[in-house]
């Protein structure tokens, strides 16, 4: 991150237009290995150091008044990491949510989390179901937590439980529509992300939220995960209100008013709106 002078944090968000912020943000933190390896330490304490980098855009991404954070934290490919690696990661994922758990109940933050849970070590799995009961009454910024996620397996997922309610007889095919397939997905649950950010330098989604991220705006950035701090977000904020969200309409429909937003986005923020009411 990069250095700011007393007084800078308050100027740059004073370049961020309040009425225009993105309502939901992901991001693919990436490039805590390369981190490490750059300095000669230990993977491991790149991905400390990327732990660290979590708590300062969960921090300022609730300060800026963004209602939703979603955080790419382990993949399902990730499983075939190195057993080392990856047990470092589930200690790392532990110590976060244990020394986290106050400072998001002081700040109403509520915690939820994606992905195939289920495989992840019973202790770990044990305090984050803990964390997230905790939590869930908790009116402020929703930070969701992608663990042992996968874009295409959460679609097939999702097949699957809609083609077990054809087979009951709860649902026919001609039934299923988007807005239907939307909602057998946990990823939106709360709304379609409005902001993908990928940091890191690569240019892929990696098979993140593939569902939601239909007409997510897209910002790439060259910045390693543990070095990607508050002005890092605001730099990604700014350019996506220099955008124009179109969801398939012209740029002239949208300056006369029209609505571009798409109907699935529309029925997941309602749902959500309900669901924080």
């Amino acid at each position: 991150m990069r250095a700011s002078a007393p007084g800078c944090y308050a100027l740059r968000v004073a370049f961020i237009e309040a009425r225009r912020l993105p309502d939901h943000v992901a991001i693919v933190m990436d490039g805590n290995g390369r981190w490490a390896e750059q300095r000669g330490i230990a993977r491991s304490e790149g991905h400390r150091a990327g732990s660290r980098a979590v708590r300062t855009i969960v921090r300022a991404a609730r300060r800026l008044g963004i209602s939703a954070l979603t955080l790419y934290a382990f993949s399902e490919q990730n499983w075939g990491r190195p057993g080392d690696e990856v047990t470092a990661l589930m200690s790392l994922l532990e110590e976060y949510l244990r020394s986290e758990r106050e400072e998001l109940l002081d700040t109403k933050i509520r915690l939820r989390s994606i992905g195939d849970t289920r495989r992840l070590p019973k202790r770990v799995g044990a305090i984050l179901r803990s964390v997230e009961q905790a939590t869930e009454a908790n009116a402020g910024l929703v930070l969701t937590l992608a663990l042992s996620y996968g874009g295409r397996e959460e679609i097939v997922q999702a097949a699957r439980s809609l083609a077990a309610s054809v087979a009951r007889g709860d649902l026919t095919p001609d039934q299923i529509t988007a807005e239907v397939f939307a909602r057998a997905m946990p990823s939106v649950d709360y709304a379609d992300p409005d902001l993908m950010i990928r940091c890191g330098g690569e240019y892929r989604l990696s098979n993140f939220l593939l569902w939601g991220a239909a007409y997510a705006e897209l910002h790439f950035s060259p910045v390693l995960w543990p070095d990607y701090g508050a002005d890092e977000l605001f730099d990604a904020i700014a350019v996506y209100q220099q955008r124009q969200r179109r969801f398939g309409l012209t740029g002239s429909q949208v300056a006369r008013g029209q609505n571009p937003g798409s109907g699935t986005d529309t029925e997941s923020r309602e749902r959500a709106a309900r669901t924080r009411s």
